[in-house]
């Protein structure tokens, strides 16, 4: 299992204190929230704090854009040397376009669902991605309970991904801990992405080797 810590539940007045431990952890990537207040109804934070993490973080970036107009900023995600950028299903018209943009800019494709988005409406563009993530609270805040009909959606789309001959990741975001992420293991999910569960705990690595264990 791959694990992603999410940035969102970090001391953000330690940050680099928090970035020390997280580069010596076994954590696999670092999930970015970024919300802009419009898509969803919180403000995390921008770039000019991206940009510090990216020079501290020595593992991956996995960028999620909780925004309206994602593209707009498909420079700036490729200038941070980030691995995926994660485009919301619902704040985008043209996905196709957007996602051939992402990976001309050197990024891998990402593409997200809410909880009431249904993942049949992947079937056109799955080939288009190297990564899902299906959001299993309602996006905007983290420490959410995890809604129990993420596990079915996991199915789906691990039986389109395999119909399809794609080769993209699940990605699972909310209410991740040892008894859900157990389920998601068992039902194909591929990452976690992990924030209170990890961040802010008295031993953070010692919960992510945990999470990395389940199959």
């Amino acid at each position: 299992m791959l694990v992603a810590p999410s940035l969102l539940s970090a001391d953000f007045g330690h940050l680099a204190q928090e970035m020390e431990w997280f580069n010596q952890s076994r954590a696999d990537l670092l999930h970015l929230d970024v919300m802009d207040g419009v898509f969803v109804p919180n403000i995390s934070f921008g770039f000019p704090v991206l940009k510090h993490v990216a020079r501290l973080c020595q593992k991956p970036l996995d960028v999620h854009l909780m925004i309206v107009e994602p593209q707009k900023f498909i420079p700036q995600v490729a200038e941070l040397g980030a691995h995926y950028m994660n485009i919301h299903y619902e704040a985008v018209t043209h996905h196709h376009r957007v996602l051939q943009q992402i990976r001309e800019a050197g990024l891998h494709p990402a593409i997200t669902l809410c909880p009431s988005t249904p993942v049949h409406l992947l079937q056109d563009i799955i080939g288009e991605v190297e990564l899902v993530l299906l959001m299993s609270v309602n996006p905007g805040f983290g420490g959410q309970k995890f809604i129990p009909n993420t596990l079915r959606k996991v199915e789906q789309l691990r039986r389109l991904i395999q119909e399809s001959g794609s080769q993209a990741l699940i990605e699972i975001d909310g209410g991740v801990n040892l008894e859900t992420g157990r389920q998601l293991a068992s039902v194909g999910a591929d990452v976690l992405v992990a924030g209170s569960f990890v961040f802010g705990t008295e031993h953070p690595s010692a919960r992510i080797d945990a999470l990395k264990s389940l199959t």
